[in-house]
């Protein structure tokens, strides 16, 4: 029967910033859509806001009956709710209305685990289910989003040219693509934050080192990212941060970043990034020194007391020492090379964590259509995303992008500036975690042959784990600890 042209072609259930945004986006489109919210206010504002901003067809609702009996068939509904709890809740309340052939799709940053688990009981129901990332923050979500949408592929194809208007536009189409099954379009939001976390530790230490050993002050540091968002570097991060750098402080005297408490919050993606990359044995340095970083920034006050201490016991600060003769120009020009070269390393071990999880899982991820949903409407959205897209485009089975010729090229150009810079910050007392793990990692990659044979032979002898030898093949294990007596230098023997 044909649908009545009254109905609703899409629902929205959950109007906090994120849904009534996302829900005004759909509505300006040009798709009536319905909406929802239990505390009933919010339905009224996210109506009047429709009206206010050129009578968009957005139809309010109170009930999750009246909601879902809006929406024309196979009907499609929308949920932004916390992560956890609220969403079954939510489901179970909408469920009851809905009928096999309708989906739910779930817009939270939730874990996937618990999608893949919903996508079982809705599958059981006859309904349809997709859990769907959405990065871009409100403003993305009002404008144009990066959408990340995972589980059933017959839901994505009933809302496909929704989502393709809705998202974010780049010259080489909508930011957005049919993830994959199960609770992939989930996962990769996850590691999107991760990477989030990486970039921001990354761009913070910039800021540390040309503010403490540069001596930049804020004009200048404003300057200067505004000036890198012209380049390689051009993202929303390094331009976002290039307006926080100009504002004022209204309350007193001076800027008002300087006046910001240094303890980070976070929401969980960051920390289950890093779980994830130790289940998966990936390494992902970068992402897990940013997650350390915000866990210390957390304890300003022992961090205080520390200061203190450390200061009793003879601590001398060594900033000074080290600015004085300081080339701010060459300083700037190595923290932009070195920032960089640090930022390929955690996109890096972002997109490896994201193909182990699609060999362990059968997602068939692919990394560079996933580089080219990034490059609009999300945090982490860049220009060198682009590149990234085409290095995976040369060649899917690229193990790294550090491999990549062109990526290589750019790493063994930008190393020296680096390194100093890391160096510096060592010397200088400031720590640069993000940095030093890429880094860290960079070299241990690029190298051919590692110490880790020592640590094998540490194992045998210990534990009798045996070794493979690098010239002839097989398990081997040594009586270690007897032949080193044997041979007259054994444990004690320098004594």
């Amino acid at each position: 029967m044909e649908a009545s042209p009254a109905l609703s072609r899409i629902g929205l259930a959950g109007l906090a910033v994120m849904g009534q945004n996302l829900a005004l986006n759909i509505a300006e489109k040009g798709f009536p859509i319905s909406v929802y919210n239990r505390t009933t206010s919010k339905v009224d504002e996210t109506v009047d806001r429709a009206h206010n901003e050129g009578n968009l067809p957005l139809f309010g609702q109170y009930n999750p009956r009246d909601f879902v009996l809006s929406i024309q068939r196979p009907r499609s509904v929308i949920i932004l709710v916390k992560a956890g709890a609220p969403v079954d809740q939510t489901i179970a309340a909408l469920s009851a209305h809905m009928e096999p052939g309708d989906a739910i799709i779930d817009g939270g940053n939730e874990w996937y685990e618990n999608t893949e688990r919903r996508i079982a009981e809705a599958t059981g129901r006859g309904l349809l289910y997709l859990g769907m990332g959405v990065s871009g923050g409100e403003e993305g979500a009002r404008h144009g989003p990066s959408l990340m949408p995972g589980g059933s592929h017959q839901a994505y194809i009933n809302v496909q040219d929704i989502l393709h208007k809705v998202a974010a536009q780049v010259e080489d189409g909508p930011c957005v693509t049919y993830i994959g099954e199960g609770g992939s379009g989930n996962f990769v939001k996850m590691v999107h934050n991760g990477i989030e976390y990486g970039d921001m530790q990354l761009i913070s230490e910039a800021y540390d080192v040309l503010k403490n050993v540069g001596g930049l002050s804020n004009e200048e540091l404003g300057e200067i990212f505004a000036e890198w968002n012209k380049g390689e570097l051009e993202s929303f991060l390094i331009e976002i941060t290039a307006d926080i750098f100009k504002v004022r402080d209204d309350l007193a005297d001076g800027f008002l970043v300087d006046k910001l408490l240094d303890k980070t919050g976070m929401k969980g993606t960051g920390k289950w990034t890093v779980q994830q990359a130790a289940e998966l044995s990936v390494a992902a340095p970068t992402i897990a020194a940013s997650l350390d970083c915000r866990y210390l920034s957390g304890l300003k006050e022992e961090r205080e007391k520390a200061e203190e201490a450390l200061k009793q016991a003879g601590f001398k600060e060594e900033i000074g020492s080290v600015t004085s003769g300081i080339d701010k120009k060459r300083l700037i020009d190595d923290v932009r090379q070195a920032l960089y070269a640090s930022k390929i390393c955690s996109y890096a071990q972002g997109m490896n964590l994201l193909r182990a999880k699609s060999v362990e899982k059968g997602w068939g991820l692919n990394l560079g259509e996933l580089a080219r949903i990034w490059k609009g409407g999300c945090i982490i959205r860049a220009v060198f995303l682009d590149r990234i897209k085409n290095a995976y485009q040369r060649n899917q089975s690229l193990p790294n992008l550090i491999v990549d010729p062109d990526f290589a090229k750019e790493m063994v150009q930008r190393q020296a500036a680096w390194r100093r810079v890391v160096g510096l910050a060592v010397s200088a007392g400031i720590s640069t975690p993000g940095m030093c793990a890429s880094l860290s990692y960079f070299d241990t990659y690029r190298r051919g042959r590692l110490p880790a044979n020592l640590v094998q032979a540490q194992r045998d002898l210990f534990g009798a784990h045996t070794y493979e030898r690098v010239d002839r093949p097989g398990a081997f294990h040594t009586e270690w600890t007897k032949l080193a007596q044997k041979s007259g230098s054994g444990v004690g023997a320098l004594n």
